[in-house]
């Protein structure tokens, strides 16, 4: 019997750059007690990879070569799990093809009964999809090329009052099998800091280092928005979305073990117009492998010449070496010399003292480069709202996050905040840009209230832009009861507190014309009227108080002059 202590290392997840973004994202996790078992429990789903392929077993001795298969559980809930779980491994159809050991997660403890069987328990399933523990598989001694066999998992949970859950964990086999291909993808000397419109050839070079030939392979090519491969190969599917294009290339023949192909033509990857921070990702695997993707039914085939790949090298003789998916695929990252525009644009309205009406405010971004933090899944700008004089937010967009009036933390998120502070996306597209909507209750109609609308960094240390080039027009305003009534009203905005294009007194809002998207009864971007929310009759009653104010004025001033005179 052989008991397994868990590591010390942070709960490992699945995910790779997409579950960086989440991670980034994810507010702290609230972990609550287990209620009793009831028709509602939650059904924990036990996964993993479907085949595992493991080194053959090295005769002249040294140390075993093993492969690692991660076993998950995915919880459902919203809130983590407290209670105990136990999972029991059936190494029964293994035997005599691999050898199992095991790498528990923190808070897990493993333990094996004789080479048969083996017990998993914890008490703490986090929300989502978690590693509970690897498996450590090494080709048993005596086993043949071409073995194979399963692992079956099945489990139990236990509530904190020690009653079996009511729904139990859905179970999961997974198959083990002695030697397989291992494509290892080459990788290309790219110039990494490229000028819009630089093409770069990519002569895709992999190998197969396995203990067997491989049945056709799928080269997949995965490059960001400033990316393009002008080439489209007839057995290549292409799905875009707003950040990736994605080709997967079906390469039929028998590729040899030992023996390292190329492409009978080099692709051409060229940095566009478009082009800042990019990556292009480049791999290969053996076909019949590839999980099909989601959005393959929005693929499309393209219309050229067959992608073929030719032998570079001839097959050896098998040998020692590493069956590891991770040597499948490189990636480049480019950096490229190129600017974007983020405009900033605001709104205006009128309204009596009670009315309450919507502010639509953000920024476009004008090109010519697309901005996107594709690997850290971070921010690339926020919007920075300051509230006019007398007004008092009523609803704000999700994820806008209220401040101080200097921009500090703010304790108090439940009452209405003068400043705030909205995080654009992980990517802005050129031509694209960030919409935003406040509701506004006038509780003093002040003439010419201005607020101020301000593009900046992400975070409140990151006043700039580094890509932007015009910070002039970073910042506008959300003016409530202009004295003009059709444009923006004279009274400067709210002063800025440092950065490029503050404290200058000039706040442009973006010029009148530019599409937008603006709701019925607004122009959009700039210059617009805002769409009020109060009732007809409390509108005319504004119109009518404030031009009775300001005749009153009016001939206040004449009766001082006439007793003046």
């Amino acid at each position: 019997m052989t008991r397994f202590s868990p590591r010390t290392a942070p709960l490992r997840r699945a995910g790779g750059l997409a579950a960086t973004a989440l991670l980034l994202a994810a507010g702290p996790l609230t972990v609550a007690a287990a209620a009793p078992a009831r028709a509602a429990d939650p059904v924990f789903t036990l996964g993993g990879p479907a085949e595992t392929a493991l080194h053959p077993y090295a005769e002249g001795g040294g140390a075993p070569k093993r492969s690692t298969a991660g076993i998950t559980v995915t919880n459902p809930a919203d809130e983590g799990y407290e209670g105990e779980f136990t999972l029991t491994f059936d190494l029964t159809g293994v035997a005599g093809v691999a050898d199992v050991a095991f790498d528990p997660g923190p808070g897990v403890e493993c333990e094996t009964k004789g080479t048969r069987s083996a017990v998993c328990t914890g008490d703490t399933l986090a929300p989502g999809l978690s590693t509970v523990t690897g498996l450590l598989l090494g080709a048993a001694k005596g086993s043949e090329q071409g073995a194979a066999g399963t692992i079956r998992v099945t489990g139990e949970a236990r509530s904190a009052t020690s009653t079996p859950l009511a729904a139990p964990f859905t179970p999961f086999t997974t198959r083990v099998t002695v030697g397989g291909p291992d494509l290892v993808m080459r990788k290309l000397p790219f110039d990494h800091e490229p000028t819009p419109g630089q093409k770069q050839q990519a002569p895709i070079t992999f190998a197969n280092r396995g203990s067997r030939d491989a049945d056709g392979v799928v080269l997949t090519l995965r490059y960001s928005r400033g990316l393009d491969i002008p080439q489209r190969y007839s057995n290549c599917a292409y799905t875009t979305d707003e950040t990736w294009t994605t080709a997967r290339c079906s390469v039929e023949g028998a590729f040899e073990a030992g023996a390292t192909y190329t492409l009978a033509a080099p692709l051409t990857l060229e940095a566009t117009t478009r082009a800042y921070r990019d990556l292009f990702v480049y791999g290969i695997q053996e076909a019949g492998t590839v999980p099909r993707a989601a959005s393959a039914a929005r693929s499309e085939r393209g219309s050229g010449t067959v992608l073929r790949a030719v032998p570079l090298t001839k097959a050896l003789a098998a040998r020692g070496v590493d069956l590891e998916p991770g040597d499948n695929e490189q990636e480049a990252e480019f950096r490229t010399a190129n600017t974007a525009d983020f405009m900033a644009y605001g709104d205006e309205a009128s309204g009596a003292a009670g009315a309450t009406v919507t502010a639509r405010l953000g920024f476009h971004n004008d090109g010519p480069a697309w901005i996107g933090r594709i690997r850290s899944g971070g921010s690339v700008a926020a919007v920075d709202f300051t509230v006019p004089q007398g007004a008092t937010v009523t609803s704000a967009p999700k994820g806008c996050r209220g401040v101080t009036a200097e921009g500090a933390y703010r304790e108090d998120r439940k009452t209405p905040a003068p400043r705030y502070l909205c995080p654009a996306p992980t990517a802005v597209r050129d031509g694209g840009g960030l919409d935003l909507s406040f509701g506004l209750r006038i509780d003093k109609a002040l003439i010419g209230a201005a607020g101020r609308v301000r593009v900046r960094g992400p975070g409140l240390q990151e006043a700039g832009l580094p890509f932007d080039p015009k910070p002039g027009n970073n910042t506008a305003r959300v003016v409530l009861n202009g004295q003009s009534g059709g444009g923006p009203s004279p009274s400067p905005a709210p002063p800025a507190e440092g950065g490029p294009g503050a404290g200058s007194g000039r706040t442009p809002s973006a010029a009148p014309g530019t599409s937008g998207t603006g709701a019925p009864g607004t122009t959009g971007r700039g210059g617009g009227s805002l769409a009020s929310t109060g009732s007809p009759a409390a509108m005319t009653a504004a119109v009518t108080a404030i031009a009775a104010l300001t005749t009153g004025l009016a001939l206040f001033a004449a009766a001082r002059r006439g007793r003046k005179a």
